[in-house]
């Protein structure tokens, strides 16, 4: 495993075919997931390189996503394509995530236990080598461990008062928002709470 950014057999064929046309617009593949049943969903997560998105972008997406799916024709029943961006409390797929996000509190959950453990939860402390690096909460003397990444089934940040904070500030540093419209804007980038989460999803339905 290079990433968690595709798991199954069909999320790895779909990001292959998706992959190549979302970077070709710009922006980067963060996720995906494609879920049967009743009622199949492709669930796509993608961003700029800088991490910004908008529902706009998502609908760009969304529509040449979809006009390409339907040409290589890769799944056969009816499903829906969500398109959205990662969201604040965003999953960590790449190994470069983690030396992004460090400093950040995460949770981690590994495929095999690790001295009868598989879940981990602390702050993000980079990247070594192939380990991510993580400063387990709960002891103010609690060690960093490393975890192979390759171990990883499961990785995302959890959301705290400082991301949210830092995601608004980076929001409206790139000209996405601008504070001085939105009380609960000004609330949060002042130290109050906020619960905001992702752009999107844009859906189509095939």
């Amino acid at each position: 495993m290079t990433d968690l950014v595709a798991r199954s057999a069909i999320d790895r064929r779909l990001a292959d075919i998706s992959r190549p046309l979302i970077e070709g617009m710009g922006f980067e593949l963060v996720r995906l997931r494609y879920s049967g049943g009743e009622r199949p969903v492709l669930q796509i997560m993608a961003q700029r390189p800088d991490g910004t998105m908008d529902v706009d972008a998502c609908g760009d997406i969304s529509t040449a996503v979809s006009a390409l799916l339907d040409v290589e024709d890769p799944i056969i029943e009816a499903y829906t394509l969500e398109v959205s961006s990662p969201g604040i409390d965003r999953p960590l797929t790449r190994l470069q995530d983690f030396e992004t996000w460090a400093g950040n509190v995460a949770k981690l959950e590994i495929e095999q236990p690790v001295d009868g453990r598989r879940r981990f939860r602390g702050t993000l402390a980079g990247v070594e080598g192939d380990e991510v690096l993580i400063t387990l909460d709960g002891d103010p003397d609690a060690p960093t461990i490393g975890l192979k990444f390759e171990w990883l089934s499961d990785a995302r940040l959890v959301l705290t008062d400082d991301l949210i904070r830092d995601a608004l500030k980076g929001r409206r540093d790139a000209g996405l928002i601008d504070e001085t419209q939105f009380d609960e804007v000004r609330q949060v980038l002042d130290g109050e709470d906020d619960d905001t989460g992702g752009k999107g999803p844009q859906q189509e339905t095939h």
